[in-house]
């Protein structure tokens, strides 16, 4: 690498923790070898899943482990499909394990595929909101481990946002694949530090028991400034996608387009019927994006491509003016029945509906948020953002 090419990345995401002072849990082998070797090996994984420039299960196999299948989530083993795209699984191949998706229409690990294993390992790159949907794949593989009485080994991965936590929590009438859990919609944790969570508070099936081994990140902290080395979904292609998920991600249970099928997925908002001049956008298809709302239509809204990367860090929080701004831009209808669902609580749409300030609407949330931050200190591997010690 290039001295101006590293000056450029220094200065594109600033004070990031250098990469050789962390060490995801998938590249610690020595730490959990023991539960791998002369073990019959199945593994939930994705494009995602590596060490270094090698994927897991070539990394694994190069070790000797008898790895049996793979298990893959949203947008499968490439992590090239479209969101909510039924992804199916492939045929055994001469120089592969057997590759079953768990993102088909029941979107549970069948007990069947766990015949013969002896012990699952999850590695996937989550990115710390509530409905990003590989955490609710992990919940349902912790519970086919625990009823078949095989261990779940959690190879740990940092949380591009688990620098803080907001938001709504999740009411349980409300529960769904994009929501399961009675937490914030910023959560702030690991997906190791969020399987202690669901071990320790039994929300797995009742009466279910469940052999959990994480294993850490090595220079991790919650005020690490993490920059997953590939885009972790195909329409989070960069930093600044990931960092605005949190505040964008509100906008699918709306009228809106969030810019897929275009070069600026989730950094980008609006619709045809915006009233709006000035900044426009044309959703095409694409791969991770083949029949994005809007497809060929003109959509007007926001552009928010060139927002600083370093003020989500020294001000970090949902940006519920976003939401404010272009409800206000909209002609016609807004929120589609999709958004009580993903916030969680019928009281944020009320709230935006009636016109209240942002701070009126973030007073809301803070009596479940204080409750919330006692439990989720019980569950942490590693040292707490400074607001929250």
């Amino acid at each position: 690498m290039t001295i101006c090419v590293l000056l450029f990345l220094l200065s594109a995401f600033p004070k990031i923790s250098i990469a050789q002072e962390l060490e995801v849990g998938a590249a610690r082998f020595s730490a959990y070898e023991k539960f791998v070797k002369g073990k019959k090996v199945a593994l939930v994984c994705n494009h995602t899943s590596r060490v270094g420039e090698r994927m897991l299960y070539d990394t694994l196999r190069a070790r000797g482990i008898n790895l049996v299948r793979l298990f893959t989530p949203e947008h499968g083993l490439e992590g090239i499909a479209d969101a909510g795209e039924r992804v199916k699984g492939n045929k055994r191949q001469t120089h592969f394990p057997e590759i079953v998706s768990l993102y088909d229409h029941k979107k549970h690990l069948p007990t069947e595929k766990l015949s013969g294993v002896d012990v699952l390992l999850f590695d996937l790159q989550d990115v710390g909101v509530r409905c990003y949907t590989y955490i609710s794949t992990m919940h349902y593989a912790m519970e086919a481990c625990a009823a078949v009485g095989i261990p779940f080994v959690v190879l740990d991965r940092p949380n591009p946002n688990g620098h803080f936590v907001d938001g709504t929590v999740l009411d349980l009438k409300y529960k769904s694949f994009v929501g399961m859990h009675p937490v914030p919609w910023v959560h702030g944790m690991t997906v190791g530090e969020y399987a202690r969570m669901i071990v320790g508070e039994k929300w797995l099936s009742k009466g279910s028991k469940l052999h959990l081994e994480v294993i850490p990140c090595k220079g991790y902290t919650h005020s690490t400034r993490y920059v997953p080395p590939v885009p972790p979904s195909p329409n989070l292609p960069n930093l600044l996608s990931i960092l605005l998920y949190p505040s964008l991600a509100f906008f699918e249970g709306t009228t809106q387009s969030v810019g897929r099928g275009t070069d600026y997925p989730f950094q980008v908002v609006g619709s045809p019927k915006n009233k709006v001049e000035g900044f426009r956008f044309i959703p095409e298809s694409r791969q991770g994006a083949k029949k994005p709302p809007f497809m060929g239509d003109t959509c007007y809204g926001i552009n928010l491509a060139n927002e600083a990367l370093d003020s989500f860090y020294t001000h970090p929080r949902i940006r519920l003016k976003y939401l404010v701004a272009v409800k206000k831009q909209c002609t016609g209808r807004y929120f589609s029945k999709f958004f009580d669902q993903l916030a969680g609580i019928t009281a944020l749409r009320i709230a935006l509906e009636q016109g209240k300030s942002e701070e009126d609407i973030r007073a809301m949330w803070q009596p479940a948020l204080a409750r919330f931050m006692k439990v989720r200190k019980k569950y942490l591997l590693y040292e707490d953002f400074p607001a929250a010690r």
